[in-house]
């Protein structure tokens, strides 16, 4: 039997998987390899597509701009309920195309010399967080062609790597699922982190939050008053964008009523500058 000495603490998340030589993370995208935790998603892309910045959503940073959006695999959250889960609760068999950080810099740059133009890259699809080592060298080469890097991801990074990351982004949208932590129980996540990460990101770069709202779960006129009323505290001009669901992957909750994200809106706009619906 293997020894804990030779476990690999991954110490990107709170997850921290701790990991015997050969196994891979909760994300399914960091494993220990030869003793080390390796990105196992570097440079493998599953997804690629120029989109308009506000379908990120970001709806105050760079309006009327397209983005070339980017994604990979995995994820280190279990949402019952995502969007895009054929990607993100995959590993790595699912069919990528290698696009090292040269490439990708060269690909962005060329888009902006067509129509309708290109605004940089934006990591997207699957959560850009856990590929931590391809985002910080693909956003430096971006940097350096004038470029921007957009990340829209839900938060769940430790304080040092958010840290060594920030200074080369520009913008996030982050989700904030829920204001309660046995929602994040539920979606395997950490609330106390995705608030640091809001507090940090809002200091470094424009952030815009969105919460998805499901039915049941995370509906109440209350708790928005809390998430917003926390979020004015920050910035009461942060942007928040207030998202209907619908049945997707494990969920069958029926799909969030449009008053109840009016409803919801109204409770936001108590304390928020500029509250968005999305999905109606």
């Amino acid at each position: 039997m293997a020894s804990a000495e030779k476990k690999a603490v991954c110490m990107l998340c709170p997850h921290r998987c701790a990991l015997q030589e050969g196994q891979t993370g909760f994300c399914r995208a960091r494993g220990n390899r030869q003793g080390r935790i390796e990105s196992l998603n570097y440079g493998k892309i599953t997804s690629l597509a120029l989109d308009p910045i506000e379908k990120k959503p970001l709806r105050r940073f760079h309006p009327g701009s397209f983005i070339l959006s980017v994604g990979s695999f995995g994820c280190n959250l279990r949402c019952a309920f995502c969007q895009n889960y054929e990607i993100s609760q995959s590993g790595q068999e699912i069919p990528s195309r290698m696009i090292l950080p040269e490439e990708l810099a060269e690909l962005a740059k060329s888009l902006t010399k067509k129509s309708p133009g290109n605004l940089g890259a934006a990591f997207t699809y699957n959560e850009p967080l856990i590929g931590w080592e391809y985002l910080l060298d693909t956003a430096r080469l971006l940097r350096a062609q004038g470029l921007k890097t957009v990340l829209v991801t839900n938060g769940m990074i430790m304080e040092k790597p958010l840290r060594e990351l920030l200074p080369w982004v520009d913008a996030m949208n982050i989700d904030l699922k829920a204001f309660r932590q046995d929602f994040y129980d539920w979606a395997g996540g950490d609330l106390e982190t995705v608030k640091q990460t809001i507090r940090l990101s809002a200091e470094a770069c424009h952030v815009e939050i969105t919460t998805l709202i499901l039915p049941g779960k995370n509906d109440s006129e209350e708790e928005m008053e809390r998430e917003s009323d926390w979020l004015a505290e920050i910035d009461p001009s942060l942007p928040l964008h207030i998202s209907r669901y619908f049945p997707r992957y494990q969920s069958s909750l029926p799909a969030t009523p449009s008053d109840t994200i009016h409803r919801l809106m109204a409770a936001a706009q108590r304390h928020l500058r500029f509250v968005y619906p999305g999905n109606l």
